[in-house]
């Protein structure tokens, strides 16, 4: 198996809204993401998509907003 770390990002402000509005939203919460090395050693980084997020759980489109921070750390951590 090649080297993989899982990150967890959680905000309780931002979570919270989503997970009220449905909460089969808690299976995507808190944002996850993968980092992972392929077999040329490059290294990924995986996650779903706010957008995915939002359209899976039937939420209101504008609640995508909530997840972007998250998402900003990880394309940061990426870099």
């Amino acid at each position: 198996m090649r080297p993989m770390q899982a990150l967890v990002f959680g905000n309780p402000r931002a979570g919270t809204p989503l997970l009220v509005a449905s909460p089969r939203s808690g299976l995507d919460l808190p944002v996850k993401a993968l980092a992972w090395q392929d077999a040329e050693g490059k290294v990924w980084v995986s996650f779903n998509d706010p957008e995915y997020v939002v359209r899976r759980h039937g939420l209101e489109e504008g609640l995508a907003r909530n997840l972007a921070g998250a998402v900003a750390l990880v394309a940061k951590a990426a870099g």
